[in-house]
């Protein structure tokens, strides 16, 4: 039995739903910005407590129209080392210059203490990446900092469906939260993002930006430099639907989580990334610390050929400088990003898990690691 490293889940009823509305918007002709979007914004705000939803065409677009309303333009947006390019890249395009931080080893994200360092009097925001789905206990200490000295702090949640930090959710914790909703996350609309606020003045800069900066929908004046970053009808139908299940598939995804937990514990040296105290994570990515010296594209061969589990994509392989596209980023020393970004792995975790399949990873990853660092 192959264990793949992600799958989308859409039950016979999903589907069903899906198709209706979608056929409801090619009955009426209603595309794009419509009441399929409504609903999906609606939906999504209502699930994590948000005040504003602004539906957009990718968790990239989500991120650079938030980094835009806050005006980061000529100059410096504080980004974790250990993110995905299009974090830093969302600046890039906002007019923003990134200046890269280190990390905590126990949560993946920012520390006031790096971001501390990489503040300047230029610096307009951080963006606070929830690795994996996880919130770091520093979020509000993270956000006091950021108030003190004017700064935005917004949050790039593209793994962080449904989480929370003392039973807040994640969108709620900076000016301005980013998510994503590509076919691997947790909830997908196929392609799309959506940004959650408080701010109404902020939810409306955003709806401009997203219809090429017109000033309203149907009329022919721009007002802002935007772009097509609308979330088509059929997309907003999609998400609408699967975020319906999102509660199921987390208990699922947690469930999965605390038996790798407990398996891995007797394992000398396999050190899983774990919920802090007040944290409740939708474990997105299951992530694992490899012993040191361990290589770990031959783990990941051993556990692919030898047992037929293929491992998810790390978070991330290569910090942001060591990526081409962003060689001359500044930065200071990076040693705790670099580190985790060359020795972790990412466990297969699927909102719909069989107890089989977990049992197989267990005990793939089991020998494995045995015969590696034995």
């Amino acid at each position: 039995m192959a264990v793949s490293p992600a799958r989308v889940v859409f039950s016979e009823s999903d589907r069903a739903a899906v198709a209706a509305a979608v056929t409801e918007s090619l009955s009426t002709g209603a595309l794009t910005l419509g009441p399929q979007t409504e609903r999906f914004e609606a939906s999504f705000a209502a699930v994590h407590e948000a005040s504003h939803a602004v539906a957009v065409a990718s968790g990239t677009a989500a991120l650079e129209i938030a980094l835009r309303c806050v005006g980061v333009a000529g100059r410096e947006v504080v980004v974790p080392a250990n993110t995905f390019y299009a974090t830093a890249a969302a600046v890039v395009h906002a007019g923003g210059r990134p200046v890269l931080a280190d990390i905590e080893a126990s949560t993946f994200a920012l520390s006031t203490e790096s971001v501390e360092a990489a503040l300047s009097a230029d610096t307009a925001a951080v963006v606070l990446v929830h690795i994996g789905g996880l919130i770091t206990p520093a979020v509000d200490e993270l956000r006091r900092l950021c108030d003190a000295r004017g700064i935005a702090l917004v949050e790039d949640a593209a793994h962080a469906h449904g989480c929370s930090y003392l039973g807040r959710p994640a969108g709620s914790f900076g000016l301005a939260g980013a998510f994503s909703f590509y076919p691997t996350k947790v909830v997908t609309s196929g392609e799309g993002g959506m940004i959650l606020t408080e701010s109404a003045v902020l939810r409306d800069e955003a709806r401009i930006h997203r219809d090429q900066g017109k000033g309203t929908f149907g009329a022919n004046l721009h007002v802002r430099h935007g772009a097509s970053w609308r979330l088509s009808e059929p997309n907003a139908a999609i998400g609408e639907v699967h975020l319906r299940r999102l509660k199921e598939f987390i208990e699922v995804r947690r469930s999965v989580a605390e038996r790798y937990t407990a398996a891995l514990a007797p394992l000398d040296g396999l050190d899983p990334l774990v919920e802090p105290p007040g944290c409740r994570s939708n474990f997105y990515k299951y992530v694992v610390l490899l012993p040191a010296g361990v290589d770990r594209a031959r783990f990941k061969s051993e556990l692919r050929e030898r047992f037929d589990v293929r491992l998810a994509g790390e978070v991330y392989e290569l910090p942001l400088h060591r990526q081409p596209v962003f060689a001359d980023l500044a930065h200071g020393s990076l040693p705790v990003a670099e580190d985790v970004c060359a020795r972790h792995v990412c466990l297969p975790v699927h909102s719909d898990m069989t107890d089989d399949e977990v049992d197989q990873v267990i005990t793939a990853v089991t020998a494995v690691h045995v015969d590696l660092a034995g």
